[in-house]
């Protein structure tokens, strides 16, 4: 294949796409700012946590597919294809800071005339429509000096990569959209990508690039709509004696109208992801002139959900001051040390207003979380540590090791046994029959 790629920015996004590209023989450079980054990059070493990402990056690092650089220069010399793929992250307001995406769209264009004739620039990154035809475009021409669709190409390709689950969906892939700017640069990209993947293609839309901006954005939209749904359901059951909205999922999941995924009731969504997403949209949308109630009913209603465990935890012990409350789980979700926007940040906020002492552990995520919650927190090492001598036990993140935790561990460790089940991941008929168990959309007989 032979293709020279240059990928703007080394996240979640940037270092698999890299990494996986790399791997099915085309030589790949990553640029980012972050030196410390591209040094344990170039060692082979992931900085971040992804099941199976690390072992690529030894074997293409070692392979010399893979290079790391803060130069531009470097990474764009006899490049192909860019792929920008730098974070657009939420400013005060709500509406998306193009910051980074600029800057990078500015340093491609100084480089552009390095890399090879009718390179390609694919944007990566998620951004509001409109935002790679009217500021990505226009900020490319003017840096290099060259015309887009004459002198180079460029398109929106979103992705739909799942966190703890990314390089698995980078590989298999539900689908493919393509956003093209100018003619046939869609066509460009698709021939990149049947290289990648062989026969048979994944299923591909090749559209115009506000409609593929559009697509990324209503899919997040439609996901934390799932979400807020079941948790509204879920809140329901609570009030309901006998009333268990796991059951509920199920039942209304074997309807093929709405399927099974996304209807796993707890403590609301969470990431870098759905909840700048969907603000981003929200807010773009106001600024249209329409206020899109459904969109709002959603933040709102995850706004409100972390605050039922917190209530749940006051009914059972009365008065939260002065109790060890052990949360368990810090990563946003499970097989990621990922802390942005977690739902255990928020938590961990309302129980110390509550004067709670609190105790955390998880798996992957302390050190990332120990830069954002400093010591108002006790970290523990493990989770037989983190529940030891607690008055109550929310389980914040559905870890594995968890789930193997048995009613008899939390009698034998805490001083008083109250269990809240923020991710349902205990049985209700085995835990409520040995201690004080709650769960989230759950309301015993």
């Amino acid at each position: 294949m032979g293709y020279k790629i240059c990928v703007v920015g080394s996240g979640y996004v940037g270092l698999v796409t890299a990494a996986c590209f790399a791997s099915r023989g085309m030589r790949v450079t990553c640029v980012d700012i972050d030196k410390r980054r591209v040094e344990k990059i170039k060692r082979g070493e992931s900085p971040i946590h992804e099941p199976g990402l690390e072992e690529i990056l030894t074997k293409v690092t070692s392979e010399g597919l893979l290079k790391a650089t803060d130069e531009y220069a470097e990474g764009m010399e006899g490049a192909k294809f860019s792929f920008i793929c730098v974070g657009t992250p939420s400013k005060s307001d709500g509406s998306i800071d193009l910051s980074y995406v600029t800057s990078a769209a500015e340093a491609v264009g100084k480089s552009l005339h390095l890399a090879s004739k009718n390179h390609l620039v694919v944007v990566k990154s998620t951004v509001v429509p409109g935002t790679t035809s009217r500021v990505v475009a226009p900020i490319l021409e003017f840096s290099s000096g060259m015309k887009v669709g004459l002198d180079f190409s460029l398109t929106f390709n979103p992705e739909f990569l799942r966190e703890g689950s990314a390089v698995e969906d980078t590989f298999h892939p539900d689908r493919i959209i393509i956003g093209e700017h100018d003619r046939g640069s869609g066509e460009k990209l698709l021939n990149l990508y049947k290289d990648f993947y062989g026969d048979p293609l994944p299923s591909y839309i090749v559209t115009d690039t506000v409609n593929a901006e559009l697509i990324k954005y209503a899919n997040n939209a439609f996901l934390a709509t799932k979400i807020s749904f079941i948790n509204e359901i879920a809140n329901i059951c609570q009030r309901i004696p006998g009333a268990d909205v796991e059951v509920i999922a199920r039942g209304i999941g074997l309807d093929k109208r709405i399927g099974p995924l996304f209807l796993r009731a707890g403590l609301g969504y969470a990431g870098p992801c759905l909840p700048k997403d969907l603000s981003a949209l929200v807010n773009h949308a106001q600024s249209l002139g329409y206020e899109p109630l459904i969109l709002r009913a959603v933040q709102r209603t995850n706004e409100n959900q972390p605050y039922q465990v917190v209530l749940l935890a006051k009914n059972l012990l009365k008065t939260l001051k002065d109790k060890k409350v052990a949360l368990l789980g810090l990563a946003f979700k499970p097989d990621t040390d990922d802390v942005r926007g977690a739902i255990s940040l928020r938590l961990i906020d309302m129980l110390l207003k509550e004067g709670a002492e609190i105790a955390v552990f998880d798996p992957k995520g302390l050190e990332n979380a120990k830069k954002l919650l400093g010591n108002v927190v006790l970290y523990a090492s493990s989770a037989a540590e983190c529940i030891k001598g607690a008055d109550c036990c929310i389980v914040v993140t559905e870890w594995d090791e968890f789930k193997r935790l048995r009613p008899e561990d939390f009698i034998r460790l805490m001083r008083t046994p109250v269990v809240i089940d923020g991710r349902r991941i205990y049985d209700p008929r085995e835990f409520s029959g040995k201690l004080v168990y709650a769960a989230i959309g759950y309301c015993p007989p």
